[in-house]
């Protein structure tokens, strides 16, 4: 589920396949207790806010592991506390983000090594989304992630201009006649006499 996902034309997946718009009007947030009781309140958050969206479990499944190590490397774990937020920026991708109250470490994906006992946590949300990252929040930090998933766009045909409906004849118009027009009747035209015709009288 890494990388970005494609971006595929209406109808490509049928009525019932396009995804629906998840968008929403402004990010939603919510602070949490910096204890590991609070981590399932905050999967709970993000679930009910993406309902319906595809990325779902894998975000939820990130917000577990951002919670986790605001706590344990964090000032969030010494009796602080950590918000959570989710955005849904526009159709196609969603966002979580969790700030902490600061810490002396800079968020750091090492391998993914599923055998280790810990330090998976950023390895694999960095595995899983397209994109994450991190900014500075004085006097703590957000570490966020991103997903993205396929949306239907106008194919190239239904944005050119064509004609949507088929001419007379069951075709559209192949070529435009002399006037800018297309030609009204297919009757071959009569031909054009010489100048001398009739020809006059004989001397």
């Amino acid at each position: 589920m890494s990388g970005a996902y494609p971006v595929l034309h209406s109808g490509s997946l049928g009525p019932k396949g396009l995804v629906r718009s998840t968008r929403t009007q402004k990010p939603s947030a919510r602070t949490f207790r910096g204890t590991p009781a609070s981590v399932p309140e905050a999967r709970r958050f993000v679930a009910e806010l993406l309902a319906g969206c595809p990325a779902r479990e894998t975000l939820m499944t990130c917000v577990s592991e951002l919670c986790a190590n605001a706590i344990a490397h964090t000032a969030s774990g010494n009796g602080g506390v950590f918000t959570v937020e989710v955005d849904r920026p526009r159709d196609g991708v969603a966002r979580v983000a969790v700030t902490d109250d600061g810490g002396a470490s800079v968020p750091a994906a090492g391998a993914l090594d599923l055998m280790a006992e810990g330090g998976r946590g950023l390895a694999m949300v960095a595995a899983c989304t397209t994109r994450w990252g991190f900014a500075d929040a004085y006097p703590g930090r957000t570490v966020w992630a991103e997903a993205c998933w396929p949306v239907g766009v106008p194919s190239p045909a239904q944005t050119a201009g064509f004609p949507k409906t088929p001419g007379p004849t069951g075709g559209f118009p192949k070529t435009p006649g002399p006037t800018g027009g297309f030609p009204k009747s297919s009757r071959r035209p009569r031909p054009i006499p010489p100048p001398d015709w009739p020809p006059g009288p004989a001397a």
